[in-house]
This record gives C-alpha cells, sequence and structure tokens, in this order.
C-alpha cells in the first residue's frame, strides 16, 4: 500500500498532517446509544489571545456507559459533541457532580492537556470534591452553560486570563 501525501492550503494554520492524515479516521461522528437523556456540548477552543485554535481535538470521557466521543476543532475553533448524560456513581460515599474528563490535544502542546466540564444548574456542582477543591474565582471556566433542550456551551482557553483549569498528571 502506497500512502500518498495530503496537501495542505498554503496559509494554514495546521503544524503538520499529524491531524489532518494520522488522526482524521478517528473523529468520527458516532451516536451515543440509545439514552432518552442525550445532551449536546459546543464550544470553542482559543489561544491566549482569543484567536481560534483551527487544529485541536478533543476527547470527552464518562464513567457513564456512554464512555468516549471525540472532536475536532473546526476552521473557526469550533467543536460539537454529543453524548449520554453522565452519571457518576461514587464507591466511597462521597458526592460527585455530572461531569465528563476532557483531553485537548493542539498545536504546541508536548503532551495533551487534563480538564473536566461539569453542567451549569447541577444541583451536585456544590459538593462535588474535585470542583469545591478549584478555587471559587476560577471554578466558572469548568462549567458548561446551559442553552437549553440539553445543550451546554462551554469554551476551552488554553493560556493567559480566564484560562481553563488543567489538572497536572
Amino acid at each position: 500500500m502506497k500512502l500518498e501525501p495530503k496537501l495542505i492550503p498554503t496559509g494554514s494554520q495546521t503544524v503538520g498532517p499529524f491531524f489532518r492524515i494520522g488522526l482524521e479516521h478517528l473523529i468520527g461522528s458516532a451516536v451515543p446509544t440509545e439514552c432518552a437523556d442525550t445532551i449536546t456540548i459546543r464550544g470553542q477552543v482559543l489561544d491566549r489571545d482569543r484567536a481560534p485554535v483551527v487544529d485541536a481535538m478533543l476527547e470527552f470521557w464518562s464513567a457513564s456507559d456512554s464512555g468516549f466521543a471525540r472532536t475536532a476543532t473546526d476552521d473557526d475553533g469550533n467543536f460539537r459533541v454529543q453524548m449520554n448524560r453522565p452519571s457518576i456513581k461514587s464507591g466511597d460515599g462521597r458526592i460527585q457532580a455530572p461531569h465528563l474528563l476532557v483531553l485537548v490535544f493542539a498545536r504546541g502542546l508536548l503532551r495533551h492537556l487534563i480538564s473536566h466540564v461539569y453542567f451549569g444548574g447541577e444541583p451536585r456542582n456544590g459538593a462535588d470534591p474535585v470542583l469545591s477543591s478549584i478555587p471559587a474565582e476560577r471554578r466558572r471556566t469548568l462549567i458548561a452553560q446551559s442553552e437549553g433542550d440539553d445543550s451546554f456551551r462551554w469554551n476551552v482557553i488554553l493560556q493567559g486570563e480566564d484560562e481553563t483549569v488543567f489538572f497536572a498528571w
């Protein structure tokens, strides 16, 4: 089998062909398993100057049966993912708010970034041990805002003012 390079248009902001060639087949439009409680998360990945990051990839992981979804940003840095609403069960008796673990892959990162996304209006947010450990003024960077009809908006800001909270690993 002969691989032919995919040409990237001049002026494109991609660093290399790896997102376009190496990961393109991994990014699909998987439909969540049958569930009455499906949510959509829309947002934008932005750099420190609030410029859109056009070649980012995000993975959303859930402890629920819905498990996993992967999406890429478009030419305006926008992303959209649809998943079953997570339900978190804690084995140690602590209350956890429904949330998703998010991995962010983008140009200039030597390693992916790790974050969480919680859902605005969720009454269990106040008792969540991880969310409660974040300084109050920074928590909002982890909470997706409801747009109605089980749709949420959550932007990922990679650096600077209002930078999304990322966790060390």
